[in-house]
């Protein structure tokens, strides 16, 4: 079995994060006891890719992906050359399914190949596929095993863009495990005992996640996100895409952009979120969520976390997984303080080098 890096880790390790628009790596320190308050910040990058580089969540040009991975990392100053990078939750397929407790991982993975054509609609040899007990299931004498594959192509894409950029993948996780991480370290004790949702606001699509306890009970994609903001963007001002984002992304908008285009696009993210979530509340009989946390470049848009708040009656948080760390000094403060939401992915794929 090839790992997707639910098992033992070893520190340190590059947070890779591959999105749409951008490459974002952080490599995090432990300063002190395992908590979120003895981590640093160790460097962080974030650089820009062609808008062909990566298409619908695919990598599309290995080479340009690998160049921008090369200039993020010298940008860092980092000398570590191994990495943590995800592949998008749509790209697997998940699976909790019981088994023995007491089992060894040599012999459950022997029962998943033999069964893995219940599990798996692909033959065993196209994909790569690893497992993690979850703890006891609710049948005695049980555990629940976490079963994550994915195909080969995708894998192998980012190895080789890894490689492009002189790495090598210590872990190939998946997009909503590591972001489950991330909002871990955000919140604190405040995620104990709690129903999180949370809702990862990228550039093509935002995933919405529910989670309790370090468990996964809910993921779905709304193909709603910063790309409409964009197109609205460029449409009321009459740029172009590339001059869209930098406007957004510096605030140089007008001053009408609030009224007039943030503040209809956050009703719209709104009512995109609150129907994710009405369908898992209807497909699971579940309570409402307590908390909300807002992740991706977008998350900070004003006014989104009270109407996120008000509308869905949930209490909403914009995620800042650098909230109680401290920064290298090879760390630019500003960079942190700019795209923070954005880089979540990537800290909780930096997290499990500590695993």
């Amino acid at each position: 079995m090839f790992s997707l890096g639910l098992g033992r880790k070893q520190a340190p390790l590059l947070g890779i994060d591959i999105g749409s628009t951008a490459v974002k790596v952080v490599e995090l320190a432990r300063v002190g006891a395992a908590s979120a308050h003895t981590f640093q910040v160790a460097s962080c990058a974030l650089e820009p890719l062609p808008a062909t580089a990566v298409v619908e969540k695919k990598i599309a040009d290995v080479q340009a992906v690998g160049e921008a991975i090369r200039q993020a990392v010298t940008r860092c100053g980092t000398k570590a050359k191994v990495a943590a990078v995800a592949v998008p939750g749509s790209a697997t397929i998940t699976k909790v399914i019981p088994m023995a407790a007491g089992m060894k991982d040599a012999e459950m993975e022997g029962l998943i190949q033999l069964d893995a054509d219940h599990y798996i609609p692909y033959p065993l040899d196209e994909v790569n596929l690893d497992f993690t007990v979850l703890g006891p299931a609710v049948t005695q004498g049980e555990v629940d095993v976490l079963l994550v594959a994915t195909r080969h192509e995708v894998v192998d894409n980012l190895l080789a863009a890894l490689a492009i950029a002189g790495l090598e993948a210590e872990v190939v996780d998946a997009e909503p495990y590591a972001l489950e991480n991330a909002a871990t370290l955000a919140m604190g004790a405040q995620a104990e005992g709690q129903t999180i949702a949370i809702a990862d606001i990228g550039a093509q699509a935002t995933r919405i996640q529910v989670v309790r306890d370090g468990r996964g009970l809910f993921s779905r994609e709304q193909n709603f996100a910063a790309a409409q903001l964009i197109e609205e963007i460029q449409h009321r001002y009459n740029l172009k895409a590339d001059e869209a984002r930098r406007c957004l992304e510096v605030g140089e908008l007008p001053d009408n952009y609030v009224a007039e285009v943030a503040r209809p696009f956050a009703e719209a993210l709104t009512q995109q979120i609150g129907r994710a979530l009405q369908f898992y509340y209807s497909s699971t009989y579940s309570k409402p969520a307590d908390q909300i946390l807002l992740a991706g470049g977008v998350a900070v848009l004003p006014e989104l976390e009270r109407l996120v708040s008000n509308r869905l009656g949930i209490l909403a948080y914009v995620a800042n997984p650098f909230a109680h760390m401290t920064l290298g000094p090879r760390v630019p403060g500003q960079l942190i303080q700019r795209h923070g939401p954005a880089l979540a992915l990537a800290v909780g794929l930096a997290l499990r080098g500590f695993d």
